[in-house]
């Protein structure tokens, strides 16, 4: 199998993609801050969250995948606020209580999940995206289950946090069919929270 960077290198995916629309929705929930892009690719959202004046820690074990976020991020002109780290997030020493938004999309992390949480801040925003087990089986992304998420699995992870969005949808696209959860939930507890207007 191709390495990250070689997939980078030749194009397999975009250069240059829009952010999560579900993301860009949700990121006027915090006041601004710091915020933490895990295996943040080509940069789609890390480069919003610089856009939107987060200074944001852009994490991925792809050198290429790294040089292209920081050409988009010197395209939008906000490279003065993405910090490149390269590294395995599997194997990185998440900082506690660091962040005000904490992105994951399309890598499965769920061993690492706590300590993930744990870098949010007092009512920080997680936003985690990624591949879905489904019947019909997806085409789009890993092409085993082993690397998706089950039904509710990515919910269940996340239920110590105030869950303000969660989905789980399919769709078909040019032949292809491509099934995903999104999750935004914040780092707050107790009976009585603030929520989002119905959007």
């Amino acid at each position: 199998m191709a390495s990250w960077d070689e997939r980078f290198r030749a194009g397999e995916y975009p250069t240059d993609p829009d952010p999560s629309p579900v993301l860009e929705a949700y990121a006027d929930e915090t006041d601004g801050g710091r915020a933490l892009d895990i295996a943040c690719g080509t940069g789609r959202n890390a480069v919003f969250l610089a856009e939107q004046g987060y200074e944001v820690d852009a994490l991925d074990r792809s050198v290429e995948g790294l040089r292209i976020t920081e050409s988009n991020a010197a395209s939008r002109g906000v490279d003065d606020r993405v910090n490149l780290i390269q590294a395995d997030a599997t194997a990185f020493e998440y900082p506690a209580d660091r962040y005000d938004v904490v992105t994951i999309s399309f890598y499965r992390l769920l061993d690492r999940l706590s300590d993930v949480k744990a870098a949010l801040r007092s009512d920080g925003l997680f936003f985690y995206q990624h591949h879905l087990r489904s019947d019909p089986p997806a085409t789009v992304g890993p092409s085993t289950d082993r690397h998706r998420f089950g039904a509710n699995e990515l919910l269940r992870a996340c239920l110590d946090l105030t869950v303000l969005y969660y989905e789980e949808s399919s769709e078909s696209r040019e032949g292809e069919l491509s099934a995903t959860v999104e999750l935004v939930g914040r780092n707050s507890h107790g009976d009585a929270q603030s929520y989002p207007e119905t959007r």
